[in-house]
């Protein structure tokens, strides 16, 4: 069966509520999710899933939460190829760049041989009802991807 991974980074609880989104909608296609904090899991477990979906809210202008660093760092020797990935996050387009940990995290998976298989999800502050759809859809296409690719 295949394995599908939820890693996120929430500090007021948005990318949280993103996540759960998400597998909801992993778990409307069939599949059961790992859904981890950040803080509760290692970069390297990433090897064992065939679907890795990373969500992070946005620092300061534009720059990945601290309690995501080390996880980011840990990615360097990873070899993702064959996985497929997705990545989401809130973020306040009050600053300059706006949910530029989402980019920072999807080059990231690109750079370790991840397949990014679907658009980005960047959520200003509080999702609206639309955008949980869209996480929800997300998840489903990532677990169906999973399923095929096995």
């Amino acid at each position: 069966m295949a394995k599908v991974i939820i890693v996120f980074a929430s500090m007021s609880g948005n990318t949280e509520e993103l996540s759960d989104a998400i597998a909801e909608g992993v778990k409307a296609a069939g599949l059961e999710p790992v859904v981890k904090n950040v803080m509760d899991t290692e970069a390297s477990q990433l090897e064992q899933y065939d679907a890795i979906i990373i969500g992070a809210y946005t620092w300061g202008d534009g720059e990945l939460p601290d309690e995501m660093l080390d996880y980011y760092e840990a990615m360097d020797g990873l070899d993702l190829n064959g996985k497929q990935a997705a990545v989401f996050g809130s973020g306040d387009s009050a600053y300059d760049i706006f949910c530029g940990a989402v980019d920072t995290l999807e080059q990231k998976l690109k750079d370790r041989g991840a397949a990014i298989a679907a658009d980005s999800i960047k959520v200003e502050l509080n999702p609206t009802n639309e955008e949980t759809e869209q996480c929800r859809a997300l998840g489903r296409r990532l677990a169906e991807l999973a399923a095929a690719s096995v």
